[in-house]
């Protein structure tokens, strides 16, 4: 089995899961040395390789009868955008993967992508998608909302963004957007669910938490477990598109980015929710006890974060 984007969030995550459940792992990885300290509590091989780089795949995908595609980015930063990493390098995944004599293709999706999407993120994403439903492989596809845990990228943002405005919590289009975050586990588990259900073979499922929250809702949320006070003002996200963009210009990772805003405006909940009707996992709720991980946040460590370089 190979898993590509396994030092990452989900990839951590999904490789416990599955080590815990038995599965050889194979990752691949571009950088060993950090892979090894975050995945250095379970038993995975390193191949180091791109999927960006075609040439790159054939010797990662060796004797691999199973792909599970997990990479992609969710925010465009300098000498990473959408097109490379989330659509072409899933063609070069899928194109290698056939080369190899692979059958089994899990692919990581997004709710709400689509390749005539206005939004760029779930555009590549719907792409992406699209290249591996026409493909010849077994695969699956998983379509979560909003994923949340340790070192995510948009709960950790909006606490950090929290610890550094002064008095206020400022909600992109009155937070009126809606979504239906999901533990980063109970997606590791629908990884792990879909491979052990033949009947997932060509079957693409949506998944969420529990219930839908308004954006509004997660700040008041995300505000509790990290047990500060700011007074929740609405702002048109026309308003905050040239600051973000200023932003975006001067700070090396700066707190909010043009893609995420248009995450931040857009609704993605989970109508047809199949994390418990077909894939039988409970998921964790959106609160307190879920985000505890917020509290190892400073106002320090979030004016820190504003000047690290990826």
């Amino acid at each position: 089995m190979l898993v590509t984007g396994a030092a990452g969030l989900v990839g951590q995550a999904t490789c416990a899961e599955l080590a815990e459940r038995g599965w050889k792992i194979r990752a691949l990885v571009r950088d060993p040395a950090k892979a090894a300290a975050r995945l250095a509590h379970l038993h995975v091989e390193f191949r180091v390789g791109d999927i960006r780089e075609p040439a790159s795949l054939d010797r990662a995908l060796e004797g691999a009868g199973t792909v599970i595609h997990l990479a992609a980015i969710a925010i465009e930063r300098r000498g990473e955008n959408y097109t490379s990493t989330n659509s072409d390098a899933t063609r070069n995944l899928v194109e290698a993967a056939t080369r190899a004599g692979a059958t089994r293709f899990v692919h990581m999706s997004q709710n709400g992508a689509s390749s005539s999407s206005p939004f760029a993120f779930l555009r590549s994403k719907g792409i992406a998608q699209d290249i591996v439903t026409s493909s010849a492989l077994e695969w699956t596809v998983l379509r979560p909302s909003v994923i949340f845990g340790p070192a995510d990228e948009f709960v950790n943002v909006l606490a950090r963004l929290a610890l550094l405005s002064p008095l206020i919590f400022p909600l992109p289009g009155g937070g009126r957007a809606r979504f239906q975050p999901i533990a980063v586990g109970d997606v590791a588990k629908a990884v792990a669910a879909v491979l052990e259900r033949k009947s997932a073979v060509r079957q693409s499922y949506a998944i969420g938490g529990p219930e839908p929250l308004s954006l509004r809702d997660m700040a008041e949320r995300i505000l509790a477990a990290i047990e500060v006070r700011r007074v929740l003002v609405p702002v048109p996200v026309v308003l905050l598109r040239p600051i973000v963009a200023i932003l975006q210009r001067v700070l090396p990772n700066p707190p909010v980015t043009s893609s995420l805003l248009d995450l931040l405006a857009v609704d993605n909940t989970v109508p047809e929710n199949a994390i418990e009707s077909e894939l039988g996992i409970s998921p964790v709720r959106f609160d307190s006890e879920s985000l505890g991980y917020l509290k190892r946040i400073t106002r320090m460590e979030a004016l820190r974060s504003l000047f690290r370089r990826h």
